[in-house]
């Protein structure tokens, strides 16, 4: 039976994983001079909080994330499942470093433009 709680606690991970699955840039901390969290930054730390609580419940969504979202999304969801299991997270890299999809990145002050065909291959060479 599900409580109170953990039907709060399945809206917050739907409503992060809509917040990545419609994402059109990667950043995993602060960006520009403030050091602003952008609403995707934020929605992939509480899907990280919850990957380590309840892992089986967010491997669906992150399943479901790889299949239907944005590049920017999906990007998320391989760097996420790599954290889980890293076999199926290169895997995830591997189909995705087909994808000629672009989005754009932030890392602190410093932004770009990249293809999740450019950003998978990066991350397969880093494994």
């Amino acid at each position: 039976m599900v409580g109170i709680g953990g039907r709060r606690r399945d809206r917050e991970l739907e409503t992060a994983i809509g917040e990545l699955a419609g994402a059109d840039t990667v950043a995993f901390g602060g960006v520009g001079i403030a050091g602003t969290l952008l609403p995707a930054t934020e929605a992939y730390r509480r899907v990280e909080a919850a990957l380590a609580e309840h892992p089986e419940q967010v491997r669906g969504q992150l399943d479901r994330l790889l299949a239907e979202g944005s590049p920017a999304g999906r990007a998320y969801a391989a760097t996420l499942l790599a954290r889980l299991d890293p076999a199926a997270g290169r895997a995830a890299w591997s189909a995705l470093a087909e994808d000629p999809g672009e989005f754009t990145t932030f890392s602190g002050c410093v932004m770009g433009r990249t293809t999740l065909r450019e950003y998978a291959t990066e991350r397969l060479a880093e494994a």
